[in-house]
């Protein structure tokens, strides 16, 4: 059982990026997936949570409006599109994956992906 985020990198700001979480050893669409992120010297963080069928979405107060979660069932992935992004959003970004359900609490869940490092600066 694996899950694997890719798609980091460095972008100026008001770019974009999209963000990839890949399930392996497992079907995602038994588990609702949140993304969460950790900056340098913080806490981990909510970013976003998709329930099972994509039918609803939660985002953290600081990327309403910029991030856009999704998933696609078929192909065992969940996405994550962000936009106008800021330098406070600098981090490495983490998917997770909850049997049957999402929550807002990281230890909700069952499985993590190891991360992928977003950069936003000029």
């Amino acid at each position: 059982v694996q899950l694997q985020a890719s798609g980091g990198g460095l972008v100026q700001p008001g770019g974009s990026l999209r963000l990839s979480c890949a399930a392996s050893g497992f079907t995602v669409d038994k588990f609702g997936v949140g993304w969460f992120r950790q900056a340098p010297g913080e806490e981990r963080e909510f970013v976003s949570t998709i329930t099972r069928s994509g039918s609803r979405t939660n985002y953290g107060d600081s990327v309403k409006g910029r991030f856009t979660i999704s998933r696609d069932n078929a192909k065992d992935m969940v996405y994550l599109q962000m936009n106008s992004l800021k330098p406070e959003d600098t981090a490495v970004y983490y998917c997770a994956a909850r049997y049957y359900g999402v929550s807002f609490n990281q230890n909700d869940y069952n499985y993590w992906g190891h991360g992928t490092l977003v950069t936003v600066s000029s």
